[in-house]
């Protein structure tokens, strides 16, 4: 298939590969030099502008670093004006379901199907081709999207229509960063205990108390040193899940305490994130 690619950052440069490996012709739009470098090495073809990302494309895949950003190309932007009638956007940026829901919406006329897929894994799951995906869609787009999707994503999660698939990322997110707050209370307990917080964290893992927020902290050898590792994306993400769950009117009951916990273990800038007024 012949592919149109936003975004070639940390996520979205092993999804370029992927594609590549797979056999299908991608058109790459990205600021930045070296991410241009990077991909042209990768095969695929760097492009200068929205149009040319679009043309000829079967379908066009969105992984810029903001749900902001993609409003702007998809929403408030000229880049379905440019797509062919009858092909797909499909949305990897973690970001609000209104945002989906809204480029379903402009692409409605022209029977551009949507597909929502935020990720779940990192690039090392991207790269083995075994990257979860939280996907919104109608059967039959789902289905159109899965040849492109499955060059990285397994599992491939249908979770209901357009939106669907942002509003369980959110969620998902929301536990994993809870997690890492309970892992901290936890850590507190074992210091007054007279507990190493190495040898807390490795027995725990082996328990009925594991979980993956657990597992990255006993190999990062600390929940400080986990927090601050994974800070930068902890705090946009719940950052993000605040300002959703804002806009629909719902909120995030005793998990909220638990993400205040985790402020404490992060940078100030990631602080700032997650602690933001959703309303402001």
């Amino acid at each position: 298939m012949t592919l149109g690619f936003i975004g070639a950052g940390r996520i979205g440069r092993p999804m370029i590969g992927r594609l590549v490996a797979a056999g299908h012709q991608v058109n790459v739009l990205d600021r930045s030099d070296a991410a241009r470098d990077a991909v042209a090495a990768l095969g695929a073809v760097p492009v200068d502008d929205v149009a040319a990302v679009a043309r000829g494309a079967q379908a066009v895949l969105l992984c810029p670093y903001s749900d902001t950003q993609v409003r702007e190309i998809a929403v408030d932007g000229d880049l379905l004006d440019h797509m062919d009638p009858g092909t797909l956007v499909v949305v990897h940026t973690t970001g609000s379901p209104l945002t989906a829901t809204a480029i379903a919406e402009r692409g409605r006329a022209k029977d551009i199907e949507v597909v929502d897929a935020p990720i779940s894994g990192g690039p090392h799951d991207i790269e083995a081709g075994a990257v979860t995906l939280f996907t919104g869609a109608t059967e039959a787009g789902l289905e159109r999207a899965r040849p492109v999707l499955s060059a990285y994503g397994d599992p491939i999660v249908h979770l209901g229509p357009t939106g669907a698939g942002q509003q369980v990322k959110l969620i998902n997110n929301a536990v994993f960063a809870a997690n890492i707050g309970i892992l901290a209370e936890a850590v507190r307990l074992a210091g007054e205990l007279g507990l190493d917080e190495g040898a807390v964290l490795r027995g725990i893992t082996s328990g009925s108390g594991s979980s993956r927020a657990l597992g990255g902290a006993a190999h990062a050898g600390s929940i400080a040193a986990f927090g601050q590792a994974v800070g930068e994306f902890v705090g946009k993400d719940v950052a993000v899940v605040k300002q959703v769950a804002a806009q629909l009117g719902v909120d995030l009951g005793v998990m909220d305490g638990p993400h205040r916990v985790l402020a404490d273990l992060l940078l100030p800038e990631h602080r700032a994130l997650l602690l933001a007024d959703a309303s402001a």
